[in-house]
């Protein structure tokens, strides 16, 4: 295992690390009935990669990973609480509901959390959390009295990132990023203020869905070939365990191949019409459709997400394709550095969701 810096904060994480919403027991609204793992097969999961060169664990209050936080709090107490980092995070935005969350996490841990990032960070709460008094306010104190090391950002949408980046309160940053939805990455590859801040990256194989079109290792290098710090990887078995932490390390002759955005685009071309979007976040639409999340969830159905996918576009396509229509400047296509016909590419997902929005099966959803 090889390891990086982890921004300014002095600390060294491996370059792969343990996402651990797969170790929860029961169902949760973002994963329901997917896993049911019992403590000791979480914890031999977790020691497994500990010995294999994992130092990060990532995990979120309970109960929005289910029970993965007290799980990791046991496996903690079970080596040398030093020798690993724990991230965590609350998606709570005001400071007082925070502070509480840090306080209930550390409790359920046993332990400090090293990490702590207000999670989801949004366009519609952005202002709470950076105002005065707000979570990271909230993080900054709790950062004082030692119940956490370093305070974060974890958030989908670069600008959030960006503002982080520029704040002194937030040591670290968690965004999303993969071999097809690269954007972000080239952007803050490409910005300087990323620099001084350790950065994790979550959705390395987009949900599970990926690894049937690529290797696994060539999707984890192809995030690590950016200034990041690690690649959050989620685990839920042994299998999926040597994979992430020893086969992927196994030595090779010469630099891996990692495929650039047309070569990506040219494989899934075999499945399905993608559309050339790399969620890099730069068109703005004039009606608040967020046109790179309609994107990705088109990706999604076609990836093997069908249900989920659809029943998120449902919700607000064919109000996005009547504005799209209406809309006479459409300065999203002049946004667009890869001059996708937005509108167009609108209505074609629209046409989608009309025919298949009432036929799709739940049962789907279980199944990624």
């Amino acid at each position: 295992m090889r390891y990086r810096k982890l921004g300014n904060t002095g600390v060294h994480v491996s370059e792969i690390s343990f996402g651990t919403i797969p170790l929860l027991r029961g169902s949760i609204p973002v994963l329901p009935a997917c896993y049911n793992l019992d403590d000791r097969t979480a914890i031999s999961i977790m020691d497994y990669a500990f010995r294999a060169g994992c130092n990060l664990y990532d995990t979120a209050i309970v109960p929005e990973y289910g029970d993965a936080e007290i799980k990791l709090g046991k496996f903690a107490a079970s080596i040398d609480r030093r020798q690993i980092v724990i991230s965590d995070k609350a998606r709570f935005y005001d400071g007082n509901e925070m502070y509480q969350a840090v306080c209930l996490s550390c409790e359920n841990l046993g332990t400090w959390a090293d990490l702590y990032f207000v999670h989801q960070a949004d366009p519609s709460h952005e202002d709470q959390i950076f105002a005065k008094g707000g979570p990271l306010d909230a993080l900054a104190e709790l950062k004082g009295q030692g119940k956490i090391r370093f305070a974060g950002i974890a958030s989908h949408y670069y600008d959030i990132l960006l503002r982080g980046a520029k704040d002194h309160r937030v040591d670290v940053l968690q965004g999303s990023g993969n071999l097809l939805e690269r954007g972000m990455l080239d952007r803050i590859r490409q910005e300087p203020l990323f620099r001084d801040k350790g950065i994790l990256i979550n959705k390395v194989f987009a949900a599970g869905l990926l690894p049937a079109f690529f290797p696994a290792k060539t999707l984890m290098e192809s995030v690590l070939s950016y200034p990041v710090s690690s690649a959050l990887i989620g685990i839920g078995t042994l299998s999926q365990a040597e994979t992430a932490f020893v086969r992927s390390w196994e030595k090779e002759e010469g630099k891996p191949h990692l495929p650039d955005f047309h070569q990506v685009l040219s494989v899934l071309e075999k499945d399905f019409s993608p559309i050339p979007c790399d969620r890099c976040q730069r068109c703005r639409c004039p009606h608040g459709t967020e046109i790179h999340t309609v994107f990705r969830q088109y990706h999604y159905y076609f990836l093997g997400k069908e249900y989920w996918a659809l029943n998120k576009l449902n919700l607000s396509i064919e109000e996005s394709a009547l504005q799209c229509r209406k809309c006479t400047k459409m300065p999203c296509i002049s946004q667009c550095p890869k001059g996708i016909r937005i509108p167009d590419e609108i209505q074609r997902v629209s046409k989608l969701v009309k025919i298949h929005a009432h036929t799709a099966n739940p049962a789907e959803y279980h199944t990624v």
